[in-house]
């Protein structure tokens, strides 16, 4: 198949050691090399297989998600017998929430592995979960189920997953804000508005009001990251509301 042939070529001599230092990370030898290729191929190579399909690891993001979810699920069900099914959702979602693979992606350093046409420095923090899922998604292809589960046992699990300091980790402030007035019958709003500062990226600020008074305020790259600010600041100035009402 010329597409498969296009792709293991299209990478530059620079990138000779891939699939060493790729063995490396993953612990084993990749059997098929076109599958890894595709897990660091980004969507602005445009590259195509023969029937015209796009070639880049968004499919593969969507296959690891799926895996990962799985596995973290079994692993919490097996080690906290006493967790319903609430307790055992939001424990998952602190262990593969955006922030968390992200952080997983940029320690592995994969993006060192991407094929683009943007320059790296252009991409946002979440290229690096986005690997990470995509890696995961070309291991289960490749290998299966079972090399999957080693894989986020050794590198997720083991190192990173501790039930205790889980169940106190916060996901998101925002939610977690929004669900404390609620409760409370606290009216609240998040004022968003463009930022027109010198900096090269456009940014967002946000004025958090509390009842009407303004309680938070923050500013970002973008609006969803400003709010979260703003929440985080919020939360800590009511800590002991909010934490007594868990």
């Amino acid at each position: 198949m010329s597409f498969i042939r296009n792709i293991l070529n299209s990478r530059s001599p620079v990138d000779g050691n891939f699939f060493v230092q790729l063995k490396e990370i993953l612990g084993f030898k990749p059997k098929s090399k076109s599958i890894y290729i595709t897990a660091f191929t980004h969507r602005s190579m445009n590259i195509k297989d023969d029937k015209g399909n796009p070639i880049n690891y968004e499919r593969l993001e969507f296959v690891g998600d799926a895996i990962i979810g799985s596995v973290i699920a079994a692993y919490l069900f097996e080690k906290v017998p006493h967790g319903d099914e609430g307790y055992l959702t939001k424990m998952r979602s602190k262990v593969v929430s955006r922030e968390h693979l992200n952080k997983l992606g940029e320690e592995l350093r994969l993006i060192d592995f991407v094929e683009s046409r943007i320059p790296k420095s252009n991409f946002g923090d979440n290229i690096h979960g986005n690997l990470f899922e995509a890696l995961v998604g070309a291991i289960y292809l490749d290998r299966g189920y079972k090399f999957c589960e080693k894989f986020i046992n050794t590198r997720v699990i083991n190192p990173h997953i501790d039930i205790e300091a889980l169940e106190g980790k916060v996901i998101s402030y925002k939610s977690l804000l929004i669900e404390w007035c609620q409760k409370e019958k606290h009216t609240f709003d998040f004022q968003v508005y463009e930022d027109t500062g010198k900096d090269e990226l456009k940014h967002f600020s946000v004025k958090l009001t509390l009842n009407g008074k303004v309680v938070s305020k923050a500013r970002a790259t973008s609006k969803k990251k400003a709010e979260e600010k703003a929440a985080k600041r919020a939360f800590f100035a009511f800590q002991n509301e909010i934490t007594n009402l868990q």
